[in-house]
């Protein structure tokens, strides 16, 4: 059995990916920086294992086993960090190295595509990439993808955001841009069908969907397809802050990837005449069948993974195992508990919570704070859930990101992502015949503490009815 290894296992692409890889008859290797943000079902567990580590640290790619055969470079971010592209190069170069070492005859690059002379500081880095991997002792194919659209893409949901939300759009001129979308699902047949093809080995493709489409005729055709009317007026006067701001509080979007967003769209993204659909017979979808398929997803609750649950969607980058454990000392706890009528139902009222189901008590208090965290830069509530019935570790759920989730225990933990002078935890456990409901805010400074005296009126208001609609 051919041994493939998988970076960015728990990422958009990556987590589609792999069901597909272990379907085809390959085992996986996943790479991971952080174990506790994955979850595999026990189908795929024979033929998948996991490694921890860091492609910027390279003293912990010794995990990587020596014996793959092929390896995906699946690895991208959108910081807006100052170094972001050292630290692109330094991944890069470190996989590189270590790959070196290994058996493996293939890598390929999920890249983006990067035909125009000017390009966005972004596309620049996945080129810088590229160019790194190309010195490696293995074959390279590269991938070069535009928009993705499929459930859960941040292209989809920022699309379904604006068209949903606003009947009249004043939108910035970089709507004029051309671009050419491709369904997530050929992406997938993309990256499979190169897999070991030696007629791809050290190639390079630009992978597209039928039409070449402005991001207003993109937008117009969403919602023609949702059997919505909207009228879009571009105006020449939004800066590229303006902008930024427009995306971040109309969408789901955080600030920094809408910043980083902007820079992207005002590059034109269309392919290159690539042999790749003739080489693996492929017939690539049309806008208006991605989107057919992508509501279809979302209707029967099937989305594999979403580009809210990455970290980029959140206010930092952490590993879940070092707040999984919730502090007491120096800490302000609202601890509440209360009788259970029924467990079962209890707990399956907990795993609803967030989302479209709202927070069950108080609901304009939630709001309010999700706007007020929007006001101030934070990721506020329309993160929502990937799912509305399943949750697991590393998943947002609204201004919060799910730290541990285990409904048998009938426990579920959640850390604060929103705007904070601090760190605060939201638990709720079933034990016993009793719900216990825990929020602990660990303050930072003089003015943490002065914000908790300040909502905790509020707290006492909203948690209170919780925890009486919950048991």
């Amino acid at each position: 059995m051919k041994r493939v290894f998988l970076t960015g296992a728990t990422g958009y692409i990556g987590k589609r990916l792999l069901p597909i890889l272990v379907e085809n008859g390959f085992h996986v290797i996943c790479c991971v920086r952080d174990k506790n943000k994955f979850h595999l079902v026990n189908a795929l567990k024979e033929n998948v294992e996991v490694v921890e580590l860091d492609l910027t640290k390279k003293e912990t790619l010794h995990t990587i086993p020596r014996d793959i055969d092929y390896a995906y470079y699946l690895v991208h971010s959108m910081s807006t960090a100052s170094d972001f592209n050292e630290l692109e190069k330094l991944s890069a170069v470190n996989f590189r190295e270590e790959i070196n070492q290994t058996d493996a005859r293939q890598v390929i690059y999920l890249s983006g595509i990067v035909n125009s002379d000017t390009l966005s500081k972004h596309l620049q880095s996945r080129k810088t990439v590229e160019l790194e991997l190309q010195k490696g002792n293995f074959a390279l194919t590269t991938v070069r993808a535009g928009i993705i659209i499929g459930s859960g893409s941040a292209s989809f949901e920022i699309i379904r955001d604006l068209v949903e939300k606003l009947p009249i759009m004043i939108a910035p001129k970089w709507l004029k841009t051309k671009c050419q979308p491709i369904g997530v699902s050929d992406v997938m047949k993309v990256l499979v069908g190169v897999l070991g093809n030696e007629a791809t080995f050290k190639q390079s493709y630009d992978i597209a969907g039928k039409e070449i489409l402005t991001y207003k005729e993109m937008l117009l055709g969403f919602a023609r397809q949702r059997g919505l009317k909207r009228s879009i007026l571009t105006v020449p006067v939004m800066t590229p802050k303006l902008s930024s701001y427009w995306l971040y509080f109309i969408t789901s979007t955080s600030y920094k990837l809408a910043i980083s967003l902007v820079d992207s769209m005002k590059v034109e993204v269309i392919a290159k005449d690539s042999e790749i659909n003739q080489i693996l017979h492929l017939e690539p979808l049309s806008y208006q069948e991605c989107i057919r398929r992508a509501f279809s997803k979302i209707e029967q609750n099937e989305i594999v993974s979403s580009w809210k649950d990455s970290t980029i969607s959140g206010r930092m980058d952490y590993r879940i195992s070092d707040f999984i454990k919730v502090p007491a000392y120096g800490c302000f706890k609202d601890a509440r508990k209360a009788k259970v009528a029924n467990v079962a139902e209890s707990i399956e009222k907990i795993w609803m919570i967030g989302g479209e189901q709202g927070w069950y008590y108080g609901s304009w208090l939630w709001k309010l704070r999700g706007f007020l965290d929007k006001l101030v830069g934070g990721v506020g509530l329309r993160r929502g859930r990937t799912s509305s019935i399943h949750i697991q570790a590393g998943d947002t759920l609204d201004f919060w990101r799910v730290l541990y989730a285990n409904k048998s225990d009938g426990r579920l933990l959640l850390f604060a992502e929103m705007k904070l002078p601090g760190e605060a935890w939201l638990e709720f456990q079933v034990k016993d015949g009793l719900l216990h409901q825990t929020a602990t805010f660990r303050p930072k400074g003089l003015f943490g503490r002065l914000y908790w005296y300040m909502v905790y009126p509020f707290h006492g208001f909203i948690f209170s009815g919780l925890i009486r609609k919950l048991s």
